[in-house]
């Protein structure tokens, strides 16, 4: 089983010199993988939304930026997001990032991708959250076009690109992995048609997750894709959000288990 580890953002609070010694510090444990979270905003309640999952003021850093940081100071671990909200982000400009990131990195990027779900953060970035879920697709679409192909063409009612080309392409070509998150039914749909590998939330209840593996395995044999292709991996715990939240990972006997019951599962992360 593959381990990843999502970075913790309040990190910066130590300084620039401790975020390199605690991404050099996971790559030495031996960790597979560096995830970051992303969230460019947080909203506050007011009178016509409620208040975010999170506190408005969580600090978050930017994803890809954190991400090029620690490529400069780390070797061998895998880089990427868990999950870049892929929708509110200009593709194209997201396709040269990640391609200059597994370039500058030797091609250890992993893409993790979801539609998000806090509406007033789209609107912030003066993007359309009625239409996240169609625009994401195309948007996976257009990242392996700029990856692998000379020429670029790609037309829909929300993207049009016209005889244009990306370069360098990332070491990974249009083979740099895109996993994708979400449990509703289009995204698992999503991983079985475009993605390979899903990003599961901690779904406490074995029985879900076995369910939801299976819709992926035949959406994807109706897709005509080999469903063994596609990786799984799930959050041990959900995000802290009290006290008692922050108490898990500090036993480890919690850590073992939950492990052991994931990987039961059929999950490999």
């Amino acid at each position: 089983m593959k381990l990843s580890v999502e970075f913790p953002s309040v990190a910066y609070r130590e300084g620039p010199a401790a975020v390199r010694k605690l991404a050099r510090a996971i790559e030495d444990i031996g960790y597979d993988q560096l995830d970051m979270f992303d969230h460019v905003l947080m909203g506050f309640p007011t009178d016509t939304r409620p208040a975010p999952m999170y506190p408005p003021q969580m600090p978050i850093m930017e994803a890809l930026m954190t991400l090029s940081y620690a490529a400069a100071v780390t070797e061998r671990i895998g880089l990427g997001t868990e999950v870049l909200v892929l929708p509110q982000r200009q593709p194209t400009l997201v396709a040269k990032q990640i391609s200059t990131l597994d370039t500058l990195s030797g091609g250890r990027v992993r893409l993790g991708v979801g539609v998000g779900w806090q509406q007033s953060e789209y609107e912030a970035l003066q993007e359309d959250f009625g239409n996240r879920g169609q625009r994401m697709d195309d948007c996976i679409r257009i990242l392996r076009q700029y990856w692998q192909d000379e020429k670029i063409d790609f037309h829909s009612p929300h993207y049009h690109i016209e005889a244009m080309a990306m370069e360098p392409k990332p070491p990974q070509g249009g083979k740099l992995p895109i996993w994708i998150g979400g449990n509703i039914p289009r995204a698992l749909r999503r991983v079985a048609e475009l993605g390979d590998g899903w990003l599961a939330t901690a779904i406490e209840d074995v029985s879900v997750a076995k369910r939801c593996v299976e819709k992926i395995h035949a959406y994807a044999e109706t897709a005509g894709r080999d469903p063994d292709t596609i990786g799984l991996q799930m959050m041990l715990d959900v995000p802290p959000r009290d006290e008692a939240g922050k108490q898990f990972y500090k036993n480890p006997d919690n850590v073992l288990r939950r492990a052991q019951v994931v990987a039961e599962a059929g999950f490999g992360w």
